[in-house]
């Protein structure tokens, strides 16, 4: 066989990428860790999952090193991997860290973004519009935590300074089953709708539109502080009482 025709009888054999399966695995791993059907310091065995995947154990490394990336497990010294343990004692340190990154990065973005990176931080709004609602009728918070994580990553991406994008993206990614606990308090608690779950975000965007970066990087703070408030709050609440938390 000429290396043309073999090259055509291959072109129909359809290629079945690794990464297909890794890919599964992360993505169903990451949206059962995220509503919290597999709680903190839940053990993630890679032979008990190569079996419930039907996969062999190198794609489920791979998920799990992907999925670690993100902080959303941990391995530990014994090489057996966890979800990651939520430690609430550091949550005032990690508001902290995130008042700065988001007041930062919204300030530049007031100053150095484009035309294009302000379209695209608009459709982020809008997307975020339409999870808050989806959110808000189903009771399902993925959607909603994806939706403010991807807009304001595109406020820090039009931030044009990649040092504090990349730590914004850490805390932001870090932060967000803490987030999930707090849009569950908002709903249950004080009620919350689509629009107390969107505010503050058309505002943000407003002040990028203007380049107004005093008004950008206040209304960021507030962001931020109103998210502690909400959060302090719930704690009080002792709204975690039904959910097992290993402190780290």
């Amino acid at each position: 066989m000429t290396k043309k025709k073999a090259a055509r009888n291959n072109a129909n054999i359809p290629v079945i990428s690794k990464e297909t399966g890794s890919a599964r695995v992360y993505s169903e791993l990451r949206h059962n860790i995220l509503n919290m059907s597999l709680p903190p310091s839940y053990p993630l065995d890679e032979v008990s999952l190569s079996h419930h995947f039907n996969l062999s154990r190198s794609p489920i490394r791979e998920a799990l090193v992907r999925l670690a990336s993100e902080g959303l497990v941990l391995t530990l010294p014994n090489r057996s991997t966890i979800v990651a343990p939520l430690d609430f004692r550091s949550v005032p340190e990690y508001l902290d860290a995130l008042d700065l990154l988001q007041r930062a990065t919204h300030r530049s973005a007031a100053v150095c973004r484009s035309e294009e990176e302000l379209k695209e931080i608009e459709e982020s709004e809008r997307s975020f519009r339409r999870a808050a609602q989806e959110s808000d009728e189903s009771g399902e918070w993925l959607a909603i935590l994806e939706g403010n994580y991807n807009f304001h990553m595109a406020i820090a991406r039009a931030g044009r300074n990649q040092y504090l994008a990349a730590f914004y993206k850490r805390v932001l990614e870090e932060g967000r089953r803490m987030l999930y606990f707090h849009n569950v308090f908002l709903s249950k608690s004080l009620g919350a709708t689509a629009d107390r779950l969107s505010r503050g975000h058309a505002e943000i965007v407003e002040a990028i539109r203007d380049r107004d970066a005093d008004r950008a990087e206040q209304l960021a703070c507030e962001h931020t502080s109103q998210l502690k408030g909400n959060f302090l709050e719930y704690l009080e609440q002792s709204v975690t009482s039904k959910v097992k938390i290993v402190m780290a």
